[in-house]
């Protein structure tokens, strides 16, 4: 494996920022050791990780140097830097994709940031079965049950509040 100097200069770049995850300080770091030709059981027991995951990261980093060269003559530092932060990231996990989207979790925190009463509702605190019942009315949703609702506030570690935040204000 040869990095270029684009290259090996943005994944020492990713190993020295503080704010860089510490996954992908691990996997920069594998890829500049295996640049300098330490082997990989080497690697795994210098960053005290198992040899399966420094060939995973090699192999990933193989893979897409190709690309990477192609695309260093055509772009910029920093559209360089997200394309390597882009190989050092997690490939899509398997199994079935999120129910609902980001933007419609963020309107359901919302309606449950409004009081019932301005929806209409004839209560003053926001129960799962209401908050579904208008987040489908809506239109927000095309469907969510109740017990959604409450899985989906438990989780995130919100609580839908007893009393409006937004009208206090």
């Amino acid at each position: 494996m040869q990095l270029t100097d684009r290259h090996r200069a943005i994944l020492e770049e990713i190993v020295r920022c503080r704010r860089s995850p510490q996954y992908k300080v691990t996997r920069a770091t594998i890829i500049l050791k295996g640049d300098s030709g330490a082997r990989n059981h080497h690697i795994a027991d210098d960053l005290d990780i198992c040899e399966p995951t420094v060939r995973t990261w090699r192999a990933r980093w193989a893979k897409a140097s190709e690309q990477l060269a192609e695309a260093e003559s055509e772009v910029d530092d920093k559209e360089l830097r997200g394309l390597i932060q882009n190989v050092l990231s997690d490939e899509p996990r398997s199994g079935r994709p999120g129910t609902f989207t980001p933007e419609q979790i963020c309107q359901i925190i919302v309606v449950a940031c409004e009081s019932p009463e301005l929806s209409g509702r004839p209560v003053t605190h926001w129960t799962p079965t209401e908050l579904a019942d208008e987040v489908v009315k809506r239109k927000i949703v095309e469907s969510i049950s109740p017990r959604s609702i409450g899985r989906f506030f438990k989780r995130s570690g919100l609580k839908a509040p007893s009393v409006s935040l937004l009208a206090q204000q």
